[in-house]
């Protein structure tokens, strides 16, 4: 590996065994193993040290929390960090976590999704080494790889080493849409990367350290446990909800492509016990036939837009997700149908989630694309437009790879 990156790797040796078609194949049919789930590479090396995780209820080993598994090692755990929806992940999107004590464990949570969103110098004193274990969707706006380079910074500014635990990422074949922006640099897009970046977090984290997108270019020291049997192309089911909102297989592979519509006056489903897989507004009622209400739901929306009222729209509940694995790239014809179907166009984008969220500029990552939409623009010009941009980032993304 290059010298810049100080990196070790615990690497599985299916990872770079993948040089034939033949090999990929075998691969494929053998039992993902996540980094968590490979104890024995990592945990000799914690053994004695006071160990720091940032955990969500992601972090498992089997069906137990990696906190609770490590513990029962014998393994010194001082402290969790929670993210965005908490430790143990009954926050709802965007609500602000605060700092507590682990009922079950009795062990401190620090909240990095409230008054701060990253370790102080203090935090990290009595730590020795900091792990990161959460689950990845493999979208720019999806927020813990904000919350991993920021650990990253902590950690190489306190001179403490990051140990982080791969794991698949659900939508790693799909590298799609535009590259951000930076002038739309916000909480749900910090980097110039596109919508579906194709990466595990441990590949995000060396590109991080690569490309100079931590605070003054530093580099962190990094340990990986790799994943095993896994390529970018392996399908994975994921064993958690990732979030309170993307609570099924179905919501994670659509997520790419409707998550976009955060930034319009349409509701994708929150508020409903299938969020990210209808889309609907009460203005489209007599042009779709397809109907659903959105309601307060404690941890998940408590109050969504067009809350109480009768929405109708599209029903991708069972839209079969293989088509976007075989086109390689988002579905943006959704939101060309439903702007083109909606009666009031100057309301189409002013959502009321967007004044939370962010706007459609700060989801997709660029200023032309509401024009575009209004415009009727076609497909193919869309897609044209997010050119070259696109094509250097998959150049680039080349580098990080640890898996095929």
């Amino acid at each position: 590996m290059r010298s810049y990156q100080r990196l070790i790797l615990f690497i599985s040796s299916a990872v770079f065994l993948s040089a034939s078609s033949v090999v990929e194949n075998v691969i494929s049919k053998k039992k993902i193993i996540t980094g968590a789930e490979q104890v024995d590479q990592y945990l000799p090396w914690l053994k004695g040290k006071r160990v720091a995780v940032l955990a969500n209820p992601t972090s498992i080993i089997d069906k137990t929390h990696l906190v609770d598994s490590l513990k029962s090692r014998g393994i010194n755990i001082v402290k969790v960090f929670g993210p965005e929806h908490g430790f143990r992940g009954n926050a709802s999107a965007g609500a602000k976590v605060d700092d507590e004590v682990d009922a079950r464990t009795g062990i401190p949570i620090i909240s990095l999704y409230g008054k701060k969103h990253k370790p102080t110098r203090e935090d990290l004193a009595d730590v020795d080494v900091v792990i990161y274990d959460l689950q990845d969707v493999g979208c720019r706006f999806y927020t813990n790889i904000n919350a991993l380079v920021r650990l990253m910074e902590a950690c190489q500014e306190n001179g403490k080493t990051l140990l982080i635990l791969d794991r698949p990422n659900p939508n790693g074949y799909l590298i799609d849409g535009p590259v951000l922006d930076m002038q739309f640099k916000s909480g749900i897009g910090m980097f110039p990367i596109p919508m579906a970046h194709g990466l595990t977090v441990a590949e995000f984290a060396l590109m991080a350290n690569g490309e100079g997108w931590l605070s003054n270019k530093v580099k962190c020291e990094l340990k990986i446990v790799t994943v095993a049997n896994y390529t970018h192309d392996t399908p994975y089911t994921l064993p958690v909800s990732p979030s309170p909102n993307l609570n099924t297989q179905q919501a994670v592979l659509l997520y790419p492509s409707v998550c976009m519509f955060e930034g319009t006056y349409l509701n994708l489903g929150r508020g409903t016990h299938f969020p990210f897989t209808v889309l609907g507004s009460p203005e489209l009622k007599g042009i779709y036939d397809f109907s659903f209400t959105p309601t307060s739901i404690k941890g998940m929306a408590e109050t969504p837009l067009h809350m109480d009222q009768v929405c109708y729209g599209l029903d991708l509940r069972q839209y079969d997700v293989n088509q976007l694995r075989e086109r390689r790239q988002i579905n943006i014809q959704w939101i060309m149908e439903l702007y083109k179907a909606y009666p009031f166009k100057e309301k189409f984008f002013d959502s009321k989630l967007s004044k939370e969220m962010g706007s459609i500029e700060k989801l997709i990552g660029v200023a032309s694309f509401r024009q575009q939409i209004i415009n009727g623009k076609s497909e193919a010009e869309i897609r044209a437009s997010w050119e070259p941009g696109l094509s250097r980032y998959k150049k680039m993304r080349k580098k990080y790879l640890l898996y095929k």
